[in-house]
Protein backbone atom coordinates (compact mmCIF):
# COMPACT_ATOMS: atom_id res chain seq x y z
CA UNK A 1 0.00 0.00 0.00
CA UNK A 2 1.46 3.35 -0.75
CA UNK A 3 3.08 5.42 2.14
CA UNK A 4 0.25 8.01 1.41
CA UNK A 5 -2.48 5.51 1.99
CA UNK A 6 -2.26 4.07 5.55
CA UNK A 7 -5.12 2.46 7.96
CA UNK A 8 -5.44 5.02 10.53
CA UNK A 9 -5.26 3.96 14.49
CA UNK A 10 -8.85 3.13 15.26
CA UNK A 11 -8.94 5.41 17.94
CA UNK A 12 -8.31 8.38 15.57
CA UNK A 13 -11.03 6.96 13.00
CA UNK A 14 -13.44 7.15 15.67
CA UNK A 15 -12.41 10.45 17.03
CA UNK A 16 -12.60 12.36 13.44
CA UNK A 17 -16.25 10.25 12.63
CA UNK A 18 -17.82 11.94 15.61
CA UNK A 19 -16.31 15.11 14.76
CA UNK A 20 -17.42 15.10 11.52
CA UNK A 21 -21.12 13.77 12.61
CA UNK A 22 -21.02 16.75 15.08
CA UNK A 23 -20.40 19.49 12.38
CA UNK A 24 -23.47 22.18 12.17
CA UNK A 25 -25.14 21.73 8.88
CA UNK A 26 -24.06 24.80 7.66
CA UNK A 27 -20.38 24.55 8.54
CA UNK A 28 -17.46 22.52 6.51
CA UNK A 29 -15.99 19.99 9.16
CA UNK A 30 -11.88 20.27 9.92
CA UNK A 31 -10.06 19.60 6.85
CA UNK A 32 -7.70 17.43 8.73
CA UNK A 33 -10.49 15.21 10.21
CA UNK A 34 -11.74 14.87 6.24
CA UNK A 35 -8.53 13.83 5.28
CA UNK A 36 -7.69 11.43 8.05
CA UNK A 37 -11.10 9.81 7.36
CA UNK A 38 -10.73 10.04 3.41
CA UNK A 39 -7.46 8.17 2.89
CA UNK A 40 -7.99 5.51 6.04
CA UNK A 41 -11.27 4.61 3.80
CA UNK A 42 -8.83 4.38 0.62
CA UNK A 43 -6.81 2.55 2.29
CA UNK A 44 -9.03 -0.01 3.57
CA UNK A 45 -10.91 -0.62 0.18
CA UNK A 46 -7.69 -0.86 -1.35
CA UNK A 47 -7.00 -3.79 1.04
CA UNK A 48 -10.74 -5.01 0.08
CA UNK A 49 -10.77 -4.38 -3.89
CA UNK A 50 -7.28 -5.28 -4.84
CA UNK A 51 -6.80 -4.41 -8.20
CA UNK A 52 -5.91 -1.88 -10.47
CA UNK A 53 -8.56 -1.04 -13.07
CA UNK A 54 -10.68 1.35 -11.30
CA UNK A 55 -9.48 4.86 -10.41
CA UNK A 56 -11.96 6.03 -7.26
CA UNK A 57 -10.95 9.71 -6.45
CA UNK A 58 -11.67 11.81 -3.99
CA UNK A 59 -10.20 14.99 -4.66
CA UNK A 60 -8.50 17.05 -2.99
CA UNK A 61 -7.34 14.69 -0.53
CA UNK A 62 -6.42 11.43 -2.36
CA UNK A 63 -6.95 9.06 -5.16
CA UNK A 64 -7.00 5.11 -5.50
CA UNK A 65 -6.84 2.65 -8.35
CA UNK A 66 -8.89 -0.85 -6.83
CA UNK A 67 -10.88 -3.66 -8.36
CA UNK A 68 -9.17 -6.49 -9.95
CA UNK A 69 -9.23 -6.45 -13.72
CA UNK A 70 -7.33 -4.88 -16.36
CA UNK A 71 -4.41 -2.53 -15.05
CA UNK A 72 -4.64 1.25 -15.95
CA UNK A 73 -1.09 2.69 -15.88
CA UNK A 74 -0.97 5.50 -17.95
CA UNK A 75 -3.32 8.90 -19.20
CA UNK A 76 -7.13 9.13 -18.23
CA UNK A 77 -8.37 5.95 -16.48
CA UNK A 78 -11.07 3.99 -18.54
CA UNK A 79 -13.10 3.36 -15.22
CA UNK A 80 -13.33 6.22 -12.37
CA UNK A 81 -15.54 7.11 -9.73
CA UNK A 82 -15.42 10.34 -8.16
CA UNK A 83 -16.98 11.95 -5.00
CA UNK A 84 -16.49 14.40 -2.78
CA UNK A 85 -15.14 13.69 0.91
CA UNK A 86 -18.09 13.82 2.84
CA UNK A 87 -19.99 11.69 0.30
CA UNK A 88 -17.22 8.95 0.62
CA UNK A 89 -17.27 8.74 4.23
CA UNK A 90 -21.02 8.07 3.96
CA UNK A 91 -20.41 5.44 1.10
CA UNK A 92 -17.61 3.95 3.79
CA UNK A 93 -20.05 4.31 6.83
CA UNK A 94 -22.94 2.81 5.36
CA UNK A 95 -25.02 6.13 5.99
CA UNK A 96 -25.18 6.32 2.00
CA UNK A 97 -25.65 3.57 -0.48
CA UNK A 98 -23.65 3.61 -3.74
CA UNK A 99 -26.58 3.04 -5.60
CA UNK A 100 -28.24 6.34 -3.52
CA UNK A 101 -24.81 8.11 -4.45
CA UNK A 102 -25.38 7.94 -7.90
CA UNK A 103 -29.04 8.63 -8.49
CA UNK A 104 -28.24 12.12 -6.22
CA UNK A 105 -25.40 13.27 -8.10
CA UNK A 106 -23.34 12.64 -5.33
CA UNK A 107 -20.53 10.90 -7.49
CA UNK A 108 -19.84 10.10 -10.69
CA UNK A 109 -18.70 6.80 -12.52
CA UNK A 110 -17.90 6.18 -15.53
CA UNK A 111 -16.70 2.52 -17.63
CA UNK A 112 -16.74 -0.91 -16.38
CA UNK A 113 -15.99 -2.05 -13.03
CA UNK A 114 -16.78 1.21 -11.07
CA UNK A 115 -19.93 -0.38 -9.34
CA UNK A 116 -18.30 -0.02 -5.75
CA UNK A 117 -21.28 -2.05 -3.81
CA UNK A 118 -19.88 -4.86 -3.50
CA UNK A 119 -17.23 -3.78 -1.38
CA UNK A 120 -19.10 -0.88 0.65
CA UNK A 121 -19.64 -0.11 3.28
CA UNK A 122 -16.19 -0.04 4.34
CA UNK A 123 -16.63 -0.29 8.20
CA UNK A 124 -17.64 -3.43 9.98
CA UNK A 125 -21.02 -3.25 11.46
CA UNK A 126 -21.25 -3.58 15.35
Amino acid sequence: MPARLRLAPAVEVAAALDRVAATPPDERPDRADLKLLVKHFLAVLETRAPGRSVEVRVPPYAAVQVVPGVRHARGTPPAVVETDALTFIALATGELTFDDARADGRLTASGERTDLSPYLPLVDSP
